[in-house]
């Protein structure tokens, strides 16, 4: 794939108007507040994987509206007395949380990682997901982005996002875990979660997001027509009246409005190539990501970003995760 967007010097720049709902944070703190009325976990068994260096438990929380949320718990081997710091997890479009052995790089680093399935997915990529979505739609595009689209109450990202804000409310009540020290990462999809969940729980450790998904979408669906935004195109191509109503229900999930709140500091990733998700919707989260904080005449949190001009949505792949790990350890572990 050839350059498609913006110059790099120009999406170092880029911060396009904000155009978030008048009631953003209202909306969020109603949900919010309806998901922790319940308590947050539900079970933790412990399971037998057949490593000796770590340990893991098949963990269900309570999601949005209390649905049961799986998730994986991994630590390491002979650290049940220790309190360590979490990382909570969040997976890319379409895959689930497959099998524990998989995901194994957080806890071999000397974190408690809680990695969340996704409601509803885990039948295009991996190992499969084990968390249905016991919520149906009304008429959408295949795929998920635009389940319930025109109405943000129920729209499925909306709930997909509590999801996520309860999996760090969830990991911070599993025993051994510093409750000062959760932060949050992901890729592609939850990348994106994990920004939207950065400007809705003030006090993170810090964020980790790369190709983050669900960033600037009205920029998205103008320069690209790769899935999943291509989704969205589809529906308004036979939903022609519903544009206005449906991209009012993105902007409150837009992690470029979300952002703006966010307190942790921050490493994101993009690569210039990636039509998936665009550099210059990245760059736009990016550049407003603490605006709040330094509006109100704070420092704001430090910002990096790692760019690759030569990769698609592939992003540094393990190169980048040498730089995740590296830079996480420096602000989480000391």
């Amino acid at each position: 794939m050839a350059l498609f967007d913006l110059p790099l010097d120009q999406l170092e720049q880029y911060r396009p108007p904000v155009e978030e709902p008048d009631d953003l944070d209202a909306f969020w703190a109603r949900h919010l507040d309806a998901g922790r009325t319940r308590p947050v976990l539900l079970a933790a068994e412990r399971v037998d994987t057949a490593l000796t260096g770590v340990e893991t438990w098949d963990v269900t929380f309570a999601g949005d509206a209390g649905h049961p949320i799986k998730a994986w718990f991994t630590r390491p081997a002979g650290t049940d007395d220790v309190v360590l710091p979490a990382v909570v997890e969040y997976l890319g479009y379409g895959r689930g949380r497959g099998f524990p052995q998989e995901r194994l790089t957080w806890a071999t680093a000397g974190y408690a990682h809680l990695l969340m399935d996704t409601r509803g997915q885990g039948g295009q990529h991996g190992s499969g997901g084990s968390t249905p979505d016991p919520v149906g739609s009304a008429p959408s595009a295949p795929g998920f982005l635009t389940r319930d689209v025109h109405d943000p109450e129920t729209y499925y990202y909306r709930r997909l996002v509590i999801d996520a804000v309860r999996a760090v409310d969830a990991v911070r009540a599993l025993p051994g875990v510093d409750r000062e020290r959760v932060s949050v990462v992901g890729n592609s999809q939850g990348g994106g979660l994990a920004l939207a969940v950065s400007g809705l729980v003030p006090d993170l450790a810090a964020v980790v997001a790369s190709a983050p998904f669900l960033c600037h979408v009205r920029r998205a669906l103008a320069i690209t027509d790769a899935e999943p935004y291509a989704e969205l195109t589809q529906h308004l191509a036979v939903h022609r009246e519903a544009e206005e109503q449906a991209l009012r229900t993105v902007a409150y999930v837009d992690g470029m409005h979300l952002v703006r709140r966010a307190r942790a500091d921050v490493l994101v990733a993009t690569g210039l190539r990636d039509t998936v998700c665009p550099p210059s919707t990245v760059f736009a989260a990016y550049n407003h990501y603490g605006d709040l904080a330094r509006d109100a005449g704070e420092a704001g949190p430090d910002r990096e970003i790692a760019v690759y001009p030569y990769n698609h949505h592939e992003g540094g792949e393990g190169f980048h995760l040498d730089r995740q790990l590296r830079w996480l350890r420096a602000r989480v572990l000391g």
